[in-house]
């Protein structure tokens, strides 16, 4: 099941409501009772946060979060060095443009 699907289910069930008939769940029913509510609209919310993160993890470059390597520092120095633009840094080392000010910054080529 996608995850688009559960958090549709999840929603369905937290206002009571079948997800397959569309029907209202009795009164009596476990879908109603106000600590089964509570914990379904926790677990909806649980799933849109991390269907937010996992839309902005997909527009972040690939390398985000991986620690750099002596051979990337080598290369990413060098470019610097040669008067490569930091944009065109941050797309080669597929790292956003804080993490290559922040090898940067780390290395002195340049200043807080």
């Amino acid at each position: 099941m996608e995850q688009a699907q559960a958090l549709a289910v999840v929603r369905s069930l937290a206002n009571g409501v079948d997800p397959e008939t569309g029907e209202v769940f009795p009164a009596e029913s476990a879908y109603q009772r106000p600590v089964v509510v509570r914990a379904l609209y926790e677990a909806a919310s649980a799933l849109e946060r991390q269907e937010r993160f996992e839309r902005r993890k997909a527009q972040l470059p690939a390398k985000t979060g991986e620690p750099w390597t002596e051979e990337e520092d080598r290369k990413l120095l060098a470019s610097f060095d040669a008067g490569r633009a930091l944009q065109e840094l941050a797309a080669a080392h597929e790292r956003t443009m804080a993490a290559v000010r922040a090898r940067l910054l780390k290395y002195g080529r340049i200043n807080a």
